[in-house]
């Protein structure tokens, strides 16, 4: 029987668009799997496969140009030639392993972050070494690529058996066609097809299964840096500083326009008995509010703080301003709604801001940044010291201190213990200190020294367990030095430990704890009232007695006449950009779209609800200003200490 009778008869590039083809959409239903069938109605289902199709068509559009041009460019008389059949079959393996590699990596970019590649992916680019190691240290890397490697083979052999390549010699038209295609494809692709197209419904779920992982990354890439007044809905500088400034906002306006702006006095203590000396902020990475028993977790994962929390000052409803550590310290430091595009830790000409380490170092305070892991990361070092912060990392410490370590960085108990000795090196001094520490243990690969809690390591709940464990073990090492009483300990998170959710924004997914500790100096209790993190940073300003919380954009929790104002939140991800308030969030998104969502105040959930004017423009207000302020050079540090 004659078995060439039934072989199909392609070009290359058509071969390998086949195999693309089948990857995404045998990625997309894995990907649909794993976040659940039931997520999506019928609508959003044929929706879900519609743009898919034209994204991964898009994506194509750029894949094979490489392709067509060998195809139309290759001599005739070298298409039959064996070192060139070769060539191909080795091709066809690297592009279908390489292909299925982009699957696998896409499958655990979402398993972390539910979403297909985006800005965080090409973040990831720069820091090689602590991502791969990363997984390195999660998956088992050589095993995934033996078995890539495998059915990588396997489908390229079969693919051989049913198909053979088309190696006929190309008339000029023909070759015509092929070169006009390599020009053509990527250039109506590009005018014809944007990433904001995945915003097609409501459901996130839905948009994100619909994205292409090489089509959304590229757009990421493209769209590194996102001008505010470009993308974004604007309203006239002078109404959002009048705006601003009914809303309490103390900044220097924008405009010219004279706002009744009132310069306040040295502020009272508030709650506390009298002011702290020192001031210890500790960042936890990825501690969602959900973790903790006192806002509602039945596992007790965080015995310790929820213990703690009976003596401090607990924050009900705080929400962080965005899903990555960057964003956290954005927030942490400048104290500035998240302005779209990359974070200021990691944008250039950020040094000599106005963040807290500038403003209380020039009051004549020790500042530090202590940090767990390695703090070329993510720009940390170089942002932290040349805004007046002394940086340690885990490079400085002491290798014999270290119980345990992994790629992103040292057990949270040992980071704690440095920084104890630091703190005991400081008192020499005689100056006070404000210390922002920022942990890595409650991060995958979830590791951490054997022996200190009853959860297995190599898992989310294990890890925020021995984190609760290690900051016990700080808190009662603290209470044995004479700087504790004079020190508020301020417990937060940077961000939740997944943004997944039905919506763009779900509220519930940027909820955080904020515990304020000083047993000898604050009574213990609740504040109900939603709050942002950006508020923190004029916060511990104003509860130190320092100048300058009026040069921020969040306000202190203990403002004189802050009852009079309506609290709100700032959540994002790297281009959605939120405003909650009233039980109502406000999104702005590129090309000027904006959607408003009814969030229960228990639950959090979201429903679409019509757009509030008022609300819109107080969200305009917000993220136009900080932008355009940040754009122009008004968050340097001689523009604010004067």
């Amino acid at each position: 029987m004659n078995t060439q009778a039934t072989r199909f008869k392609f070009p290359f590039f058509v071969a390998l668009s086949i195999i693309a083809i089948s990857i995404w959409i045998l990625l997309r239903i894995v990907l649909w799997l794993e976040i659940g069938l039931n997520q999506l109605s019928f609508v959003e289902t044929l929706q879900m496969w519609g743009y898919g199709a034209w994204f991964d068509v898009n994506a194509l559009c750029y894949l094979i140009v490489p392709w067509l041009l060998i195809s139309a460019l290759l001599p005739a008389k070298l298409k039959n030639k064996s070192w060139v059949h070769k060539a191909r079959n080795i091709m066809a393996f690297l592009v279908t392993f390489v292909l299925l590699f982009g699957a696998v990596s896409e499958f655990i970019f979402w398993q972390e972050f539910t979403t297909r590649f985006n800005f965080i992916a090409v973040d990831y680019l720069v820091y090689t070494h602590e991502v791969i190691g990363n997984i390195r240290e999660s998956y088992p890397v050589p095993l995934i690529f033996l078995v890539i490697a495998i059915v990588a083979f396997l489908i390229v052999w079969a693919m051989r058996k049913y198909i053979t390549f088309d190696t006929a010699p190309l008339s000029s038209k023909q070759k015509l066609i092929r070169l006009v295609a390599a020009i053509a494809l990527p250039v109506l692709s590009f005018q014809l097809a944007n990433i904001d197209q995945m915003s097609f419904g409501k459901n996130a779920y839905a948009n994100e299964l619909a994205g292409n992982g090489v089509f959304s990354f590229s757009a990421a890439a493209h769209r590194n840096e996102l001008d505010y007044d470009k993308f974004y809905k604007t309203i006239p500088q002078e109404q959002a500083d009048i705006i601003l400034a009914k809303n309490g906002l103390e900044r220097k306006p924008l405009s010219a326009v004279q706002t009744e702006l009132v310069k306040t006095n040295l502020p009272e203590t508030g709650p506390f008995k009298r002011r702290p000396k020192n001031v210890i902020l500790i960042s936890v990475e990825s501690l969602s509010a959900e973790y903790m028993g006192i806002y509602g977790n039945k596992e007790n994962l965080t015995p310790y703080l929820d213990k703690l929390a009976t003596e401090s000052l607990v924050f009900d409803k705080l929400f962080a301003t965005g899903t990555r550590t960057v964003r956290g310290l954005d927030a942490l430091s400048l104290g500035l709604p998240p302005i779209p595009g990359q974070a200021i830790v990691h944008r250039p000409n950020n040094e000599h801001l106005a963040t807290i380490g500038e403003m209380l170092e020039a009051q004549h305070f020790s500042t530090f940044f202590i940090y767990g892991g390695y703090g070329v990361f993510d720009n940390m070092n170089n942002y932290f010291r040349g805004n007046d912060y002394k940086v340690v990392d885990r490079t400085d410490f002491d290798k014999a201190s270290i119980q345990a370590e992994n790629i992103w960085g040292i057990d949270d108990e040992s980071l704690f213990n440095n920084s104890i000795k630091i703190f005991d090196e400081n008192v020499k001094t005689n100056q006070p200190f404000f210390a922002h520490i920022m942990t890595t243990s409650n991060h995958r690969p979830f590791t951490f020294p054997e022996g200190k809690i009853d959860l297995p390591q190599g898992h989310r709940e294990g890890a925020v367990k021995y984190t609760d464990y290690a900051i016990g073990k700080l808190i009662e090492n603290a209470k044995t030095k004479p700087w504790f009483k004079d020190t508020l300990f301020v417990i937060v998170a940077d961000h939740c430990a997944s943004a997944a959710g039905k919506t763009k924004l779900p509220v519930d997914k940027y909820h955080i704890p904020l515990i304020f500790y000083a047993p000898d100096i604050l009574p213990a209790g609740h504040i109900g009232r939603v709050a942002s993190q950006i508020d923190i940073v004029p916060t511990l300003l104003d509860v130190l007695g320092a100048k300058g919380d009026e040069h921020f954009f969040g306000k202190s929790l203990f403002e004189d006449g802050l009852e009079k104002t309506q609290a709100r939140a700032f959540i994002s991800n790297y281009q959605e950009l939120g405003y909650y308030k009233n039980n109502m969030l406000i999104v702005l998104s590129p090309k000027q779209k904006v959607e408003a969502y009814k969030v229960d105040p228990i639950s959090l959930d979201s429903t679409p609800t019509k757009v509030d004017v008022s609300l819109l423009n107080e969200a305009i207000a917000y993220y136009q200003t900080a932008s355009r302020a940040y754009k122009r050079g008004d968050f340097k540090e001689d523009k604010n200490l004067n």
